[in-house]
């Protein structure tokens, strides 16, 4: 079954690119240094802000090679977090320079966790290296206790209606011819994995079909990494900078205008319905809250 080659090989990848101790330690090195990368990373980050408000609560990061996820949640204050990924080789050094407490190498479609282990359990950037992401999806929410967070690309497509009916014509007329537009239809990383891109849709009938009270989402932008400014300090005296911040403040006017859709949505799927102060506190950051309706045959 191919799912077993694509995790084989992502369990390869980091030893493969930082074969030594040092190289690894290297990486590590470049969390919270400023750096254009880590402040295009704080803006992922943000979107668990209102969840690290709620109180000191548990917390499972899933597919956090570095140990960069849970390390946020540790300096938001929050003890008990626990990081994960396929290979935790990374994590031990990380853990080993006090980027984090506990960690444990963890399958996503077979978490070796209890029912309501956690709280909540944190998905950010992961989800689309997954061969079989909805078996991923089941795991994740039946460890969680309260809900789960998926932050990921956008499938754009489906945001924007118009867009799909043209391009359901031109397939329709000239299936060539839509290749050529939409050229990332279908595509794959180097590791193999097909990518998948998230909808708001597919969490809201995952939610209903498990009977679930609520959904959050929100839209970010921050896609805007290149290896040419990762490394620049996150300084209005940078020129580089500068042009990242204007590049992303025209984005996010125009998803306010829901003119296009976010780069990425980050998603919270609520086994509990989150009370009045939450609800103010996601709307107030910038979530939109689905309320599911309640199954009548239940």
């Amino acid at each position: 079954m191919y799912h077993h080659e694509s995790y084989k090989k992502h369990e390869e990848w980091y030893n493969k690119h930082f074969p030594s101790e040092e190289a690894k330690v290297a990486v590590l090195k470049s969390i919270n240094q400023g750096t254009i990368n880590n402040w295009l990373q704080s803006i992922f980050f943000s979107c668990i802000d209102p969840l690290l408000k709620a109180g000191e609560l548990s917390w499972l990061t899933i597919g956090d090679a570095y140990g960069f996820d849970a390390n946020y949640i540790l300096n938001a204050g929050t003890k008990n977090v626990e990081a994960s990924d396929l290979n935790d080789d990374f994590l031990k050094i990380a853990k080993e320079n006090n980027i984090i407490d506990r960690h444990s190498a963890q399958n996503a479609e077979n978490l070796a966790f209890r029912d309501n282990t956690f709280d909540y359990v944190l998905c950010k950037e992961t989800y689309h290296h997954f061969p079989r992401p909805y078996a991923a999806l089941y795991e994740m929410i039946r460890v969680a206790k309260k809900g789960m967070v998926i932050i990921e690309p956008q499938d754009p497509i489906i945001k924007m209606p118009s867009l799909l009916a043209m391009l359901n014509i031109v397939n329709k007329f000239n299936p060539a011819l839509m290749k050529k537009i939409w050229k990332n239809q279908i595509s794959y990383e180097p590791v193999g994995n097909f990518i998948y891109k998230v909808s708001e849709r597919e969490f809201i009938k995952f939610a209903a079909g498990l009977n679930l009270p609520a959904v959050a989402f929100k839209q970010i932008n921050p896609h805007f990494y290149s290896e040419k400014t990762a490394n620049l300090k996150a300084s209005n005296t940078e020129k580089g900078f500068r042009k990242i911040k204007f590049r992303k403040n025209i984005a996010d006017w125009l998803v306010k205008l829901t003119i296009i859709p976010g780069q990425v949505l980050s998603t919270i799927v609520f086994k509990e319905l989150p009370d009045a102060e939450l609800t103010h506190t996601l709307e107030k950051s910038g979530y939109r809250i689905v309320t599911i309706p309640k199954n009548p045959y239940l």
